[in-house]
């Protein structure tokens, strides 16, 4: 990542931990998430590669105001949230540059650790995480699993499992 310097139009690198990210998702957890759409009793083992993966977060822009001629005159970037008919929100987050594009190509990929997304997710008031709702496995973490998950525990129980909180 590049910083401005203020004032003298000169840059510095601010390196971060997904400096040399290529955007393709982690093997081990589209494994997980192809795994748990088969066999829901390997819920554990999907929400311990959530633990350890990187997700991108969509970022786009948001028209605030237009001029006469319909022309953008200012805009804001936001994270997108979904709202379900029942008033359920989800943050939505990608697991790789190509399932963001299959949803939005113009989104811009913002990459953080599922944990922190997960965060993000409660601290926003979200139901939970919408994750690669274009495909190509389509997952939604919310409830105990999403709580654990941003407070760095260890996995529970999908809902409705006989091993649930």
């Amino acid at each position: 990542m590049t910083t401005p310097v203020p004032g003298n139009g000169r840059h510095i690198e601010t390196p971060t931990q997904f400096q040399h990210d290529d955007g393709s998702g982690d093997q081990q957890l589209l494994a997980a998430l192809d795994q748990f759409a088969t066999d829901p009793t390997t819920f554990a083992e999907l929400l311990s590669a959530l633990a350890r993966s990187r997700l991108l977060v969509p970022v786009v822009a948001v028209l605030d105001e237009a001029d006469d001629s319909g022309a953008d005159k200012s805009s804001h970037m936001a994270t997108v949230t979904l709202v379900q008919p029942d008033g359920r929100r989800g943050l939505l987050a990608f697991t790789s540059q190509e399932s963001l594009a299959r949803w939005d190509p113009t989104a811009r990929p913002v990459p953080a650790m599922a944990i922190s997304v997960a965060a993000a997710s409660i601290a926003e008031h979200a139901d939970g995480v919408l994750i690669d709702v274009a495909g190509p496995t389509p997952f939604v973490i919310d409830g105990p699993a999403l709580q654990s998950l941003a407070e760095a525990r260890g996995p529970t129980s999908p809902p409705g499992h006989p091993e649930a909180p």
